[in-house]
């Protein structure tokens, strides 16, 4: 949700903007401040991120974004094996036109991979699908650590050759990427797609390759028991490594269209029998990557009406003591469509602690906060303090 100001704006970001009152109440009511989610010289990724705010280390914990995708997926990755992750993208004259491919459909999505996967997998590669234009590809007895590939969203509207994999184990990825090329331009789905004025799936494009990580449990670290609602694998594989109840939503999709009441009636069941839940929305991210201000706008005020508004209406019935935390795990300024490594907005309400002067949830109020900046590990051990209260 972060961002920056916006002459569209007149000066104020989309924060500022949004009418959001459910947040704005955990701002007046609560403690707030900033919190930095990215170590230096990592990094802005959302896996990097969550983690983070998640109270783990990323300099001690994170391997790669891939292996955390893959054990979403139910994948056992071996000792032998890089997990990377692989976009179907939309590439036109050399240029990144879209790192989704139109956020391609996951039935669709699905067939491509698999037609993949038959033509260019065997013991040592192999692609799995995921949701939409998210999946993954794994390579074994090679080493792939070291390759350098950048993020398909960090090079929208540019051209990919400075981009392409480059390093130790690139040219498996580049004849992989090639190969991927020639497959996907005649089948049927992306034919059918650019008749209807779609994006093409024309490529793949792998990054954030890694082992699988080790991390300590959650309830070992914090003592209370969670779960995690995400329509994001990244997300969920982090909460898979880390122990937490994986909620399935229907209707729950990491775009614009997600299905939000949901989020929060399977959160407030969730709470019946667990003390902590960790609620992740995409759409404000999705929207910014396509710059999209109005979007942005709207999926803030959804957040704050259709999940926080309900959770704030309700959870007093299940607890006397409670804490709700909001906060981006990162920023993704509209100006540049990617993500920064800018602290972000804070705020923690404890329904039976004072808070402080703060009025409004954005990113300037918070600067003005008790909790002044925070750093990574930080939060969920404030978040959390040890106490055996509800949280969220």
């Amino acid at each position: 949700m972060a961002d920056y100001p916006l002459d569209e704006l007149k000066g104020k970001t989309p924060l500022q903007i949004a009418n959001k009152p459910n947040m704005d109440y955990i701002a007046l009511k609560g403690r707030n401040g900033t919190l930095r989610t990215i170590p230096e010289k990592m990094q802005p990724g959302s896996d990097i991120a969550n983690l983070s705010v998640l109270g783990y280390d990323p300099i001690k914990y994170y391997t790669g974004r891939g292996p955390i995708e893959a054990v979403s997926l139910g994948i056992n990755l071996k000792e032998n094996e890089t997990a990377f992750r692989c976009n179907l993208v939309t590439l036109e004259d050399n240029e990144m036109k879209d790192y989704s491919a139109g956020h391609i459909d996951s039935e669709e999505a699905k067939k491509l991979i698999e037609t993949i996967n038959n033509t260019l997998g065997n013991r040592s590669i192999k692609f799995y699908n995921g949701i939409s234009y998210r999946h993954i590809l794994l390579i074994a007895n090679k080493p792939m650590e070291k390759a350098k590939c950048t993020p398909p969203h960090d090079i929208t509207d540019q051209f990919i050759d400075p981009y392409l994999p480059q390093g130790e184990g690139s040219e498996i990825l580049l004849e992989l990427i090639e190969k991927s090329q020639e497959i996907l331009k005649n089948q049927p789905i992306n034919i059918k797609r650019i008749q209807e004025g779609k994006k093409p799936a024309n490529s793949i494009w792998p990054w954030g390759q890694g082992k699988k990580p080790n991390l300590q449990s959650f309830r070992q670290k914090f003592g209370v028991q969670g779960a995690i609602i995400s329509a994001v694998d990244l997300i969920k594989g982090i909460g898979k490594l880390i122990g937490l109840e994986i909620i399935q939503v229907p209707g729950a999709t990491g775009y614009y269209n997600t299905n939000y009441t949901g989020k929060a009636d399977y959160a407030l069941k969730s709470l019946k029998n667990k003390d902590f839940i960790y609620i992740h929305v995409e759409a404000p991210d999705e929207a910014s990557h396509a710059g999209d201000i109005e979007n942005k706008i709207k999926a803030i005020e959804n957040i704050d009406e259709k999940i926080l508004g309900k959770i704030l209406n309700k959870i007093s019935d299940l607890s006397e003591q409670y804490r709700i935390a909001i906060l981006p795990d990162h920023p993704t300024p509209i100006k540049v469509k990617t993500h920064t490594r800018d602290p972000v907005p804070v705020a923690i309400y404890t329904n039976n602690e004072k808070g402080d002067k703060v009025t409004k949830f954005d990113e300037s109020s918070a600067k003005k906060g008790s909790l002044n900046l925070l750093e990574g590990e930080q939060f969920m051990n404030l978040l959390i303090k040890k106490q055996h209260t509800k949280n969220l």
